[in-house]
C-alpha cells in the first residue's frame, strides 16, 4: 500500500487570511472540494473560488456567537476516520460522512489579542476550540489526513501534490503533523500563562512555549545541536535583535550576548553608553564613556590582564 494519499475535500477555516484565495484556487484546480467557515467561506465566494459551507454539509447552523460550528460528527468524522478499517468506512457510509483529506485552520488571534492589553472579555472570546480540536483530530490521522497550521506551509503542499500527482506524501504530512501539536500546545500555554497573571495565581501546571527563531551552529558544545526559540514579548532584548554580519551564531554567542546586554542594561543612560565585554557569561571588561567608541576603549583595556611569560618567569627558555 502506497503511503501517497489523494486529496478529494479540504477544510479551510482561517482568521489569517494570508494566502487563502490562491492556495484554495490551486486546490480546486487539482480537483478538491473546499468545505469552509464563516468569513473563509465568504473571502473565497467573494473570489469566486467554489466553496460549500460547513453548515450545508452538516446541516446543522453555526451558532451561539460562533462558538459552535465545527463541533460536529460529520467534520471529526471525516478528519478522523481510518480509511483502510472496513468498520471506519461502513460507520462513515452510514451516518452520511465523508473523508476530509486536507485542514487548514489557524487559530483565532488570542496571543495578539491579549498582548496588545485587551480586555478579558475580548482575550475569552479570542480563545479558539473548535480549531485546535480540528487541529488534533486531523493531526492524529496524519496518516490519511494533511493539517496545514499557518499560511507558510501552503506551499509547500502544492509542491507535495505537484510532485505526487495529486497527493501529499507520508513524510510531509508527519512533519505537518508535528508542527500542529506544537502549536496547539504553544497556544494553550500563553493562554494558561495569560490566566496566571490575571489571578496573580503561581500555578500548578507551568509552560513555556517559543517560536524558532533560528538554528544555531551549535549548543553549548560542537557536537551539541541548538536553536534559538522567542516567545514574542515585545521590549528590547535580544530576541528582538538582529544580526547585521558574521558567522552563524552558536548558543555561547547568545548566552554571552545575553550577559552583556543585561549588564548594560543596569546603567542609567544618563550616565553615558555603557560596554561590557562578556567571555563564558562573566564580565571581562566594563566601562561607561561619552560615546560607545571610548566606553568599548576602556573597557578593553580594563579586559587586558597583564600577563607574564613562562621563559620570563623561569629564567629557562
Amino acid at each position: 500500500m502506497t503511503d501517497e494519499r489523494p486529496l478529494r475535500r479540504a477544510l479551510i477555516s482561517v482568521s489569517d487570511k494570508t494566502g487563502l484565495v490562491d492556495f484554495a484556487r490551486a486546490l480546486h484546480d487539482a480537483g478538491v472540494h473546499i468545505l469552509s467557515t464563516g468569513g473563509t467561506a465568504r473571502a473565497l465566494a467573494e473570489a469566486q473560488v467554489p466553496v460549500e459551507d460547513v453548515a450545508t454539509y452538516t446541516n446543522f447552523p453555526e451558532m451561539l456567537d460562533g462558538r459552535v460550528k465545527t463541533l460536529h460528527p460529520k467534520v471529526h468524522g471525516g478528519l478522523l476516520g481510518l480509511r483502510d478499517d472496513p468498520s471506519h468506512v461502513a460507520a462513515m457510509a452510514r451516518h452520511g460522512i465523508e473523508p476530509i483529506d486536507l485542514l487548514a485552520v489557524n487559530l483565532y488571534p488570542f496571543e495578539n489579542v491579549s498582548g496588545a492589553g485587551a480586555d478579558f472579555g475580548t482575550c475569552i472570546e479570542n480563545i479558539d476550540i473548535g480549531g485546535p480540536a480540528m487541529i488534533r483530530a486531523a493531526a492524529k490521522n496524519h496518516a490519511h489526513v494533511t493539517v496545514i497550521v499557518e499560511a507558510a506551509d501552503y506551499e509547500a503542499v502544492l509542491a507535495d501534490m505537484q510532485a505526487h500527482r495529486g497527493a501529499t506524501s507520508a513524510g510531509l504530512r508527519r512533519k505537518l503533523a508535528m508542527k500542529a501539536y506544537a502549536r496547539t500546545a504553544a497556544y494553550d500555554s500563553r493562554i494558561a500563562s495569560w490566566f496566571a497573571a490575571q489571578l496573580d495565581e503561581t500555578p500548578e501546571f507551568f509552560s513555556v512555549s517559543g517560536r524558532l527563531k533560528q538554528p544555531l551552529r551549535y549548543g553549548e558544545n560542537p557536537h551539541q545541536k541548538a536553536a534559538f526559540y522567542v516567545t514574542g514579548e515585545d521590549g528590547p532584548s535580544i530576541a528582538s535583535a538582529e544580526q547585521i554580519q558574521g558567522n552563524d551564531l552558536s548558543f555561547n554567542n547568545l548566552y554571552d550576548a545575553d550577559a552583556a546586554f543585561e549588564l548594560v542594561s543596569e546603567f542609567p543612560p544618563a550616565e553615558g553608553t555603557a560596554v561590557a565585554i562578556i567571555k563564558h557569561a562573566n564580565p571581562c571588561g566594563v566601562a561607561v564613556a561619552d560615546s560607545a567608541l571610548h566606553a568599548y576603549e576602556r573597557a578593553l583595556a580594563e579586559a587586558q590582564v597583564p600577563v607574564e611569560d613562562v621563559e620570563t618567569y623561569t629564567n629557562f627558555p
